[in-house]
């Protein structure tokens, strides 16, 4: 096992998340700034029962900070054994900027981990920039498909052990998959972008309001991962052909006119909203392999948000990437914490 004397954690929430227009049009409830925080608390506490004494975090404009503070500075009843709680030194503009710069910052920092508050956009932030900082992800967005829902206190505890060494790096990290796309013009400029759940063609030629919901503005659908229980852009290719998260390969959907196609596919596109998808055809991904996306002009959306628009002439490619990055796997960590008796006191102490 590794050993580290003072083992660093840090903390990435999106104050925002789960804030979007899917929310308003679906009658989906929204995550309070309040809520968010019980969240944090949860973790410094479990953090701090693992050994793990500081934490850097991302600041906000939201007032998650500000209340967050109030707790740390009680250091009195449940407030009095949480990890400390440094704040980034770092602008705050209230965009994705943040998380972008904040990944950045604690990867430079030496963090041996990141836990990552929010739904697919937030987490794609994070792994763009978080190097190979392994990551662990509670759901707080709209759409969820790639962090799971868990017991903040469980995340917190497992993230721990694996941070204080306990949990060797073999029986603790999992390793993921993502998607990379990139557009190249006529003039060979090249943008590139990643995907960790879904990325999505849309017909649509402006980028406007960010979330993605419109059936009939899709083109494409390309998926690393495909659960049958998501909810999302994702959840189409679920219903279609399940793929695991851990499983070799992806998929790529191709949509079609409702007139036109051999069935339809009812899919939770968002929270509280099932649609009928045109389903045209349908292929595997395999590592590596870029595969052309056919439609001329039109939006790619990344996790659920529109990003990136193209043009006639430009030629654009999704490639699945195995491999990718690392994330902190809970059940994992926690069955070997009970294997081991990492979790039974002696003499009053935790081994």
């Amino acid at each position: 096992m590794r050993e580290r004397a003072a083992p660093l954690v840090g903390i990435i929430a999106n104050p925002v998340s789960a804030r979007d227009i899917r929310r308003v049009i679906a009658n989906a409830n929204s995550l309070q700034l309040a809520d968010r925080v019980n969240i944090v608390l949860r973790l410094l506490s479990s953090l701090a029962s693992c050994g793990v004494s500081r934490v850097l975090m991302m600041p906000d404009r939201e007032g998650l900070k500000v209340m967050l503070q109030r707790h740390l500075s009680r250091k009195q009843g449940p407030d009095a054994a949480l990890a400390h709680v440094d704040f980034l030194d770092m602008p705050v503009t209230a965009r994705v900027d943040d998380t972008f710069r904040a990944a950045h910052m604690m990867r430079e920092a030496g963090v041996d981990a990141l836990i990552v508050l929010g739904g697919d956009g937030t987490h794609r932030a994070v792994v763009r920039e978080c190097g190979q900082v392994p990551i662990a992800g509670l759901s707080t967005g709209t759409n969820n498909a790639y962090p799971e829902m868990r017991e903040p206190t469980v995340s917190g505890l497992a993230t721990g052990l694996y941070a204080t060494g306990r949990v060797p790096p073999d029986d603790a990290l999992a390793s993921n998959k993502r998607l990379d796309i990139e557009i190249r013009d006529a003039k060979g400029n090249v943008r590139r972008d990643i995907a960790l759940v879904d990325a999505v063609i849309s017909h649509e030629h402006f980028i406007g309001a960010r979330a993605l919901w419109k059936i009939d503005t899709l083109a494409a659908v390309y998926v690393s991962y495909a659960d049958p229980q998501a909810i999302g852009m994702s959840a189409i290719a679920g219903l279609l052909e399940p793929l695991g998260r851990h499983d070799e390969g992806g998929l790529a959907i191709e949509l079609g006119r409702a007139d036109a196609c051999e069935f339809a596919l009812h899919a939770p596109i968002a929270p509280g909203l099932v649609e009928s998808v045109p389903i045209a055809n349908w292929t595997r991904l395999s590592d590596g392999v870029p595969h052309r996306v056919t439609q001329k002009s039109g939006i790619v959306a990344l996790d659920g948000e529109r990003e990136l628009a193209f043009n006639p002439g430009d030629d654009v490619t999704v490639t699945l990437r195995e491999n990718a990055f690392r994330s902190i796997d809970v059940a994992a960590c926690m069955r070997y914490a009970a294997a081991s008796g990492l979790m039974r006191q002696l003499n009053g102490n935790t081994r």
